[in-house]
């Protein structure tokens, strides 16, 4: 299954490290992050899993609730989050699918033949409310996720979703936006009340509506 942004996040029943979970239920009515991790007790993953936990109280304060997966069995992931959070001086409380038959890397593309058989890419997954896929980020199984982007573009996300605006390049939480094209500029001017920088007519700045 090619699963593209804007469709529906497959749902799913799977173990996990901290027991049985269906997807949509975890979620709620959250936003979701679902990676994946080519396999345990690997060092780019231990890595990934240390600074994933350490950000915790960021995602908790962007309603995000996160769900990593790999291949391998339930006992190899109780044994490697004690290894995780022992070297990266963490506390890893969110799950970690044992997705052994490999339903759930097959239901979201996380196998990628040419790069690896056998062993998921390092796919990520970001879920709105709505349960579609919002955004999609896939590494190869040599490089590590940069997670403060991951929280960069959840940020991105969260403000276009709610507001006529985009987010311009390299931009970060609380700098100037872009008003979307299809806010003419005199119903911007009335929308944008902290006002507009019009450089072009199709590239107009304003202040962060939110902050």
């Amino acid at each position: 299954m090619s699963l593209r942004l804007g469709d529906t996040a497959p749902n799913f029943t799977a173990s996990s490290s901290a027991g049985t979970i269906n997807f949509y239920e975890y979620l709620a009515d959250g936003w979701g992050v679902l990676f994946s991790h080519p396999a345990d007790y690997t060092p780019v993953c231990t890595t990934e899993l240390g600074r994933t936990a350490l950000l915790k109280q960021e995602f908790d304060k962007r309603n995000v609730k996160v769900l990593a997966l790999s291949v391998d069995p339930l006992d190899k992931h109780k044994g490697w989050i004690k290894d995780i959070n022992e070297t990266q001086n963490c506390s890893v409380e969110f799950p970690i699918i044992a997705d052994e038959d490999k339903t759930v890397a097959n239901l979201y593309g996380m196998i990628h033949p040419n790069a690896s058989e056998t062993f998921t890419v390092r796919s990520l997954f970001i879920i709105g409310p709505d349960k579609k896929v919002k955004l999609m980020i896939t590494y190869p199984a040599s490089t590590g996720r940069n997670f403060h982007e991951v929280l960069r573009v959840i940020d991105s996300l969260q403000l276009t979703a709610n507001h006529s605006v985009a987010t311009p390049a390299n931009w970060n939480d609380g700098e100037d936006v872009i008003v979307v094209p299809a806010v003419s500029t005199e119903d911007a001017v009335k929308k944008f009340p902290k006002g507009l920088n019009i450089v072009k007519p199709y590239l107009r700045y304003t202040p962060q509506p939110n902050k």
